[in-house]
């Protein structure tokens, strides 16, 4: 009986990490660049139980974890910002952070700190650096959908556009940044991708599928509860029963 308790206990807990993921999606809906999360579920261990002569098998719930992001792309909108880039197609752009380490977005909203260096809105410098020089004006910073970067005929360098093997087993740092992993494999030059001026990229989040997996999720939720009054009932009956 007391199996049952276990089982409905997981299976909640499994459902409240599946709820944490879409109400994370919903609150970064308007987020830039931001990339819905996916949930796995897996059963836990399995006991063999022997009763009568008959062998059956006895789980013990199911567990969920988050097993990376949906890098589909997210809808493209003109910003009017020189400095405001968005990815068409499959790439990242590599960004330095205050430590040194290197790390990938789609998060193209881009400024220039007080050296005129390209950075995003966390201060991170995009990397390899493009730095505009004093008395640059803005409106006068061409970037092409290759990423050279130009103001007039000057030429300030090149945006390089990234993707790994297996964009999904990316590593989520917040701010709508990601760190490599054994598993994504090691960032290399992307083919397919390309910048477009004066967009950004919005979050590839559908707030109608994630509100009917909230529905579904909390639905679930409730009747692994329901499970758990019921389990508590039978064992009252059966402390009765023996008192």
């Amino acid at each position: 009986m007391l199996e049952g308790l276990y089982s409905a206990a997981a299976g909640m807990s499994a459902q409240q990490q599946q709820l944490d993921a879409v109400s994370n999606d919903l609150a970064n809906v308007s987020t830039t660049g931001y990339k819905s999360e996916r949930v796995g579920f897996q059963d836990l261990l399995y006991n063999q139980v022997n009763q009568a002569g008959t062998t059956s098998s006895t789980g013990a719930g199911a567990s969920a974890h988050v097993i990376g992001h949906d890098q589909s792309q997210g809808s493209i909108q003109d910003s009017g910002n020189p400095f405001d880039l968005a990815i068409q197609g499959d790439g990242f752009f590599q960004v330095k952070r205050a430590d040194g380490s290197i790390a990938l977005t789609r998060n193209g909203a881009f400024g220039v700190d007080a050296r005129g260096r390209l950075t995003t809105n966390s201060g991170h410098l995009l990397d390899p650096p493009i730095t505009v020089p004093a008395g640059v004006a803005p409106s006068s910073v061409q970037i092409s959908a290759d990423g050279s970067v130009h103001a007039g005929s000057r030429t300030l360098g090149q945006i390089k556009l990234v993707n790994v093997t297996a964009p999904d087993r990316l590593l989520a740092n917040g701010d709508g940044e990601f760190t490599t992993s054994a598993a994504s494999g090691t960032p290399h030059a992307a083919s397919d991708a390309t910048i477009r001026q004066g967009a950004l990229e919005g979050s590839n989040v559908d707030i109608a599928t994630a509100m009917a997996t909230m529905m579904t999720t909390q639905r679930s939720y409730q009747l692994a509860s329901n499970a758990i009054h019921t389990q508590d009932q039978m064992m009252s009956i059966a402390n009765q029963l023996r008192g």
